[in-house]
């Protein structure tokens, strides 16, 4: 069963967290998490850019000259896409990319992430977050104790305002409830801290 260290918010090791091989030492399925990233990155669009054709654009209902004894080649419109002024030729208008995924494959995307995090070593426990007031010197000095990288992912079992304002002027440092913990933010980030009750709340779910 996978075991990883667990600190205190000195970093401090006082102690062994051993980890359930249902969630932490699942077998790697890589294909299931690309797919799941992909879908994430789609549904963050937003799909509201639009592009006016022609015949959206104002104007141009008078043919510009004659068809034929001008000299120029023949036209019908002023705002054609090859004028100047004229409307877009095949330019993106408002779609929607949300992609489906289901559930068996996200929750088969989140073990295989998580578990990388603990075969690689990059998984930390912190017993809690001793910090009442926000202090952006305290969480980079517990942050450079516990030397877990530049893109650390802090994950919290329940809200506190004073860790999230914490690291909010930290470059790379994210945190994030452990209901929204998701494969993209997993695989984005170089370094899992999270609380025991945090890590307890992933097993029950996703064991």
């Amino acid at each position: 069963m996978p075991v990883v260290k667990e600190v205190n918010f000195k970093g401090e090791v006082i102690g062994d967290v051993t980890l359930s091989d249902a969630v932490f030492g699942a077998p790697v399925h890589v294909p299931a998490m690309h797919q799941v990233v992909v879908a994430h990155l789609a549904n963050c669009r937003v799909g509201t850019h639009n592009t006016k054709d022609r015949g959206d654009v104002r104007g141009g209902g008078k043919k510009p000259w004659r068809q034929k004894h001008t000299g120029h080649a023949r036209s019908g419109s002023s705002r054609s896409p090859v004028w100047v002024g004229g409307g877009v030729a095949h330019g993106p208008h408002p779609r929607d990319y949300h992609q489906k995924v289901n559930k068996k494959v996200r929750r088969l995307a989140i073990r295989s992430a998580l578990t990388l995090k603990a075969q690689a070593e990059n998984m930390i426990v912190v017993d809690k977050f001793d910090i009442d007031a926000p202090k952006t010197k305290s969480m980079i000095a517990f942050l450079a104790a516990v030397q877990k990288g530049k893109k650390p992912l802090l994950v919290l079992h329940e809200t506190n305002m004073a860790v999230v304002k914490s690291a909010a002027n930290i470059p790379g440092a994210y945190v994030q409830h452990v209901d929204s913990v998701n494969v993209y933010d997993l695989l984005n980030h170089d370094q899992l801290i999270a609380t025991p009750e945090a890590i307890k709340k992933l097993e029950e779910v996703f064991g």
